[in-house]
């Protein structure tokens, strides 16, 4: 099991600490059993020179030197005193024979007395030693000997007996409230530990779950660090590479979404096989073939020995190396590509079928669109050149009526023809109008013709929608005015942008905010939202409550010169429809007669 870095910090000065006070309780009991071995002897040897010293005060017959001891009550006194010591079990007199002769029990008298080690041996001995004698066993009983000598003669010994079970309880009783404090001081040292690594462990923690969160693919983590130390210039860098990994990050999910997008909606059929012929994806193009639960199938189990895909895969995976292009059939070619590794071994085959009606279709539909562009070319210059003479008609009818004026206040040579002569003039003037007008009509069928025909660059962007509404306000507030409209904009998220040409996108919106204006003549409300739309688009929405389109024109309405207005020219919505394409995007229209129109565009989000 791995430990943590504060685990371990703790369990390093937890082991620190516990040496520490093992190493002070060693110490600390040595020193104490030396005390207590040393006490015990102490008192032994004083008990037994008392003995002896009140031995020598007595008056002792070598002929019978033990007469006097035994009738001496003070020394009967001192020997029946040694019960209260607290190492000391006995003393006792005894002659050179090992006889007792006195005892504070007098039924031991007359016993010989048992053999018993020196404790003078243990006086002597290291700590180590002490300890196992004093904890040997169920206890031993150890003896401090003092010779009695009247004159120079030796008639016996002074013995004082010492349990080593008193002393090991006098150790007892010493080591309890030393364990006790131990085992505190090593409780609060493992809860300092424990806080101090919380406290100089943070920047690691910090450091941890940033690096955690960016393993999960999180975007745009940053570690919080407090400056002048030393993870601050560490959590600064820290930062840098996440926003770089954010950007690297989301310029890859771009480059995927859109590289799943190819290929989910390219015509020819692609198939992805692992070297030990898994299928492992498919695109809709090859489903016909390749059902989708067959992801992960091996290839044998698919398709039937012979049949010309498997043929063609299995080839490729044995000679580790591209095949084709193979004519399958009249209408298909495939290929297998043999995909290299890194290290040059083969990591995968992809299959491509190309669809040969397809390309013969698309072949053909570029030679239309070809003749189609050479025939709205010469239109357009066709165009061109009805507009020359039209602008000319115009001079030489504002000329022509200049002169019918001036006619009319010439006076006439008889007086009865001046009043003919000027109802005329106002004949010709009303026919000249009647010219003029259908001239400016034809003037605007030819300019909506050549807006279409007309190539022009588009400056694409970032263009904020709210933005782009701020700038229609102004110019629809007199048309909204006019028919008594409220104007509402909506835009949530202020910084939602499209990827457009801002002229081209305000012209287009113009257009359906004005139409919108005048299909509410009796007021209402005309609604302007923006919103983000899925597959990273923004929703430009222009909504009315008006009289609404018929469901049979609703088909229509982007038609160029189709209009229900009685003085439309059926320009201004195809222009829309033209503007919206150019910028790749769509636009949807909903209408319920008598309840309101609501038109959607569809647009790029920039990035």
């Amino acid at each position: 099991m791995r430990l943590s870095i504060r685990a371990k910090q703790i369990a390093g000065v937890t082991v620190i600490v516990a040496v520490t006070v093992l190493a002070m309780s060693g110490l600390y009991i040595s020193r104490l059993t030396n005390i207590i071995v040393g006490e015990s002897y102490s008192r032994a040897q004083v008990l037994a020179r008392t003995i002896l010293h009140r031995v020598t005060e007595l008056a002792v017959d070598p002929a019978d030197p033990y007469a006097a001891l035994r009738n001496d009550s003070g020394l009967r006194s001192i020997l029946e005193a040694s019960v209260y010591d607290q190492a000391v079990t006995s003393a006792a007199i005894v002659d050179s024979q090992g006889i007792i002769v006195m005892h504070r029990e007098p039924r031991m008298v007359g016993e010989p007395t048992p053999p018993r080690p020196d404790l003078t041996a243990l006086e002597g001995a290291d700590w180590i030693k002490r300890l196992i004698i004093i904890y040997s066993g169920d206890g031993l009983t150890l003896e401090v000997r003092q010779l009695l000598v009247v004159g120079d003669e030796n008639f016996g010994s002074i013995r004082v007996a010492v349990s080593t079970l008193l002393m090991r309880r006098a150790l007892y009783d010493s080591l309890g409230p030393a364990l006790f404090t131990a085992a505190v001081a090593f409780l609060i040292a493992v809860l300092v530990a424990g806080v101090l690594s919380q406290i100089m462990l943070r920047p690691i923690h910090v450091i941890r779950s940033g690096l955690t969160r960016l393993g999960r693919g999180e975007f745009g983590v940053t570690l919080d660090l407090p400056p002048g130390d030393e993870f601050s210039e560490l959590g600064t860098f820290f930062n840098t590479v996440s926003r770089q990994l954010s950007a690297d990050r989301s310029q890859l999910a771009d480059q995927k979404a859109n590289l799943e997008s190819l290929v989910e909606h390219l015509e020819d059929a692609v198939a992805l096989f692992n070297p030990a012929g898994e299928l492992l994806f498919t695109n809709p193009a090859m489903q016909s073939t390749f059902a989708a639960t067959s992801i992960g199938k091996p290839l044998s189990g698919l398709l039937a020995a012979g049949h010309s895909y498997r043929t063609l895969v299995e080839e490729t995976l044995a000679m580790r190396r591209s095949r084709g292009p193979v004519q399958i059939d009249e209408d298909q070619l495939a290929i297998a590509h043999a995909i290299p590794g890194a290290n040059g071994e083969l990591v995968g085959i992809l299959l491509v079928v190309r669809n040969l009606a397809y390309v013969s279709r698309m072949q053909s539909t570029i030679a239309y669109s070809r003749k189609l562009v050479a025939l709205g070319r010469l239109t357009a210059g066709i165009a061109h050149e009805v507009k020359n003479p039209l602008n000319a008609m115009m001079i030489h009818l504002e000329l022509l009526r200049t002169k019918i004026r001036k006619s009319a206040l010439v006076p006439a040579g008889a007086g009865g023809l001046l009043g003919d002569t000027a109802k005329g003039d106002e004949n010709l003037l009303q026919h000249v109008g009647v010219i003029e007008t259908e001239i400016r009509r034809l003037d605007e069928v030819v300019q909506g013709f050549l807006k279409f025909t007309r190539p022009e660059d588009l400056r694409l962007q970032a263009v904020r929608a709210s933005v782009l509404f701020e700038e229609l306000l102004p110019v629809i507030q007199p048309e909204a005015r006019k028919h008594n409209v409220r104007v509402s904009i909506e835009t949530p998220d202020a910084e939602l942008a499209v990827n457009g040409d801002s002229s081209m996108l305000r012209q287009a919106l113009l257009n359906l905010a004005m139409n919108a204006c005048q299909a509410m003549p009796n007021g209402g409300t005309l609604r302007l939202a923006s919103a983000a739309a899925s597959n990273k688009r923004v929703e430009l929405r222009v909504e009315d409550t008006g009289v609404g389109i018929p469901p049979e024109d609703l088909g229509r309405i982007f038609d160029l010169y189709f209009t229900t207005k009685d003085h439309g020219t059926g320009i201004g919505l195809s222009m829309v429809y033209r503007i919206v394409q150019m910028h790749d995007g769509e636009i949807e229209v909903q209408s319920t007669p008598g309840r309101g129109t609501t038109f959607k565009v569809l647009l790029p989000r920039a990035e």
